[in-house]
């Protein structure tokens, strides 16, 4: 008896110790907030099923701590297993720390993948490297409250001239309900991504290329469509008064406060906030369409204003499994829970018919799609150059020039002169 009892511990232990031999945890940093966990584990729990054992740790953290966490942990060689977020971070942690590995080989071996574009894979690489796989494509439309709509007796603004006249009667008909007082627009200008992106969205709305620098790297601000746009755009800042006095130092967290906080008409939609802002914030009360029409012969559009993408570090700890998870984020179990917990997705072969109306705009969209150029994915010191740039609009927002057409012309002169420097240096 007491053999088989010996003998039946043994097999148990052998069984036990297999099975914890084959459980593992992978750990992966994002800023996508609780929406994004919920995403991962539900992509982790599909996971599980063809590798049982293996568990996803999600863990999020704010943007600017996800920078800083991630490049001083795989600096460190105690990284996570992988890192997720929008191409442009993933290239800052990439240029910090050169130990984030190049996903080629990793594509190649995924067979289904037709739905990834051209553009989806260009902005994917950096400095020659696929430093991500492309998993969530970001569209960021134009989003007006629809109840201040009906209030001052108006239609979504297709055009500038729409948008101004709107923007007008929001500020001065309190169609909040209020007395204190509201603004147009919710923009930010804080730091450089900060207020050249809201110029981007509004540059690539109207259907234009380029917002900077194009891509052989030529400074395209005067040019007379260009201009117009960038003048109008500062002229929110300034001459219009259309967003609050304290925007010069919003970032994310404050103009989303602004927009949650019902004090704005007019702001960026990302597809990702349609879910949380159907059940807070502006609960549901919102349209979403393209950004303004500056011109009659192009056409507006809703904006790809990125990519957001799993990448690995090199010295991830569990390394050949976080190759497998990433490239498993691109099959359809993984892309419908990404569409169903964050709003966004690549993949076209999801079942979108228990999202909310807007979120549905987003993963079938009728309207004009336009994709943002990533210069930094061809230009590695464009950074440098947005911050120089964003250091001259700041400057003229705090002090409008008298003519800002000659502000245009003299500031596309520094821009050049900036950027024949850095791509020297560059090399």
């Amino acid at each position: 008896m007491f053999r088989r009892h010996a003998l039946l511990v043994a097999v148990l232990s052998l069984l036990l110790g297999g099975t914890a031999a084959r459980a593992q945890q992978l750990t992966i940093w994002h800023d996508l907030g609780d929406n994004g966990t919920k995403w991962f584990v539900a992509a982790s729990e599909e996971f599980a099923k063809t590798h049982p054992g293996v568990t996803v740790r999600a863990i999020s953290y704010p943007t600017d701590q996800w920078f800083g966490r991630c490049i001083g942990a795989i600096n460190t060689n105690t990284a996570p297993d992988l890192i997720y977020n929008n191409y442009e971070r993933v290239i800052r942690v990439a240029a910090q720390t050169h130990k984030i590995e190049d996903m080629k080989p990793i594509l190649a071996a995924i067979a289904d993948k037709a739905f990834l574009s051209p553009d989806d894979l260009r902005v994917a690489t950096y400095a020659g490297h696929m430093i991500i796989l492309p998993v969530q494509r970001v569209q960021m439309a134009f989003g007006v409250r629809k109840s201040w709509l009906d209030k001052v007796g108006e239609n979504f603004p297709l055009t500038w001239d729409d948008t101004l006249r709107v923007g007008k009667k929001f500020q001065t008909e309190h169609p909040d309900g209020g007395t204190v007082p509201v603004f147009a627009f919710a923009l930010e200008a804080a730091n450089p991504r900060d207020l050249i992106h809201m110029l981007d969205l509004f540059t690539f709305g109207a259907g234009l290329r380029h917002t900077l620098i194009d891509e052989n790297g030529k400074v395209v601000i005067d040019e007379p469509e260009h201009a117009k746009v960038l003048t109008e755009f500062m002229k929110v800042f300034t001459a219009y008064h259309m967003v609050p006095p304290d925007a010069v130092n919003y970032s994310f967290n404050e103009m989303y406060q602004v927009i949650e906080g019902g004090r704005a008409g007019m702001f960026r939609v990302g597809d990702w906030n349609v879910a949380k802002w159907v059940k807070q914030g502006p609960t549901g009360d919102f349209l979403v369409g393209p950004w303004p029409k500056f011109f009659a012969d192009k056409q507006n559009a809703v904006v790809i204003g990125g990519m957001r993408g799993v990448a690995v570090p090199e010295n991830s700890p569990h390394k050949a499994l976080a190759e497998q998870f990433a490239a498993f984020l691109l099959g359809r179990q993984a892309q419908q829970a990404s569409l169903n917990f964050v709003g966004a997705a690549v993949r076209k072969d999801l079942d979108t018919s228990a999202l909310p109306a807007q979120s549905q705009q987003f993963a079938k969209p009728t309207w004009n799609l336009i994709a943002y150029d990533f210069p930094e994915s061809a230009h590695p010191w464009y950074p440098q150059l947005e911050a120089s740039f964003h250091k001259k609009l700041l400057a003229a927002i705090a002090n409008p020039p008298a003519d800002w057409a000659v502000f245009v012309k003299q500031t596309a002169a520094e821009m050049r002169a900036e950027t024949k420097i850095l791509a020297a240096k560059q090399g």
